[in-house]
């Protein structure tokens, strides 16, 4: 059902993808938006190592959520900072493309869990995070992509 990664010499195991999941800071959700036209937009997610799979928070509405209700069927994108080898101007870096599908998550407990957990990663202080679930905890939605497909690939710009 997938195509096989055209540059296979590039392809790097599983661990090397669950790493740059682990610590990447954003990635580029694609979804097939109005009209048929690709529609992406970069967000903050989470990977749960657990389940392998990735968490993201956002309203109950917008361009992305209708989209997502008439196709679950999305891709996501995801790199590490990458590095300059010495002498070398160019980055090398890892790339994670996943294809999956997306829901919102319907039980309120489990979304902000993932909600809070999300902002850990994300917000400098404890304080900081309580501060803002307080705020917007009622009105945040979190959404759950369960990867059917994932690649990892070391790209070398040229």
């Amino acid at each position: 059902m997938f195509r096989p990664m055209r540059r296979i010499k590039q392809l790097l195991p599983d661990e090397d993808a669950r790493e740059v999941l682990r610590t990447a800071w954003r990635g580029v959700l694609a979804v097939l938006g109005d009209d048929d036209y690709p529609y992406t937009v970069p967000l903050d997610f989470l990977y749960d190592e657990e389940s392998g799979h990735l968490f993201f928070h956002g309203a109950s509405e917008g361009h992305k959520v209708d989209a997502i209700r008439r196709c679950d069927k999305v891709s996501f994108c995801v790199m590490d900072e990458g590095v300059h080898a010495h002498g070398d101007w160019t980055l090398t870096f890892r790339s994670v493309v996943i294809f999956g599908r997306m829901h919102k998550v319907e039980d309120r407990e489990r979304a902000l869990k993932y909600v809070r957990l999300l902002g850990a990663k994300y917000y400098p202080t404890q304080q900081e995070l309580d501060d803002e679930m307080e705020k917007a905890a009622s009105r945040v939605a979190c959404y759950v992509l369960i990867p059917e497909h994932m690649t990892c690939k070391r790209v070398h710009e040229q």
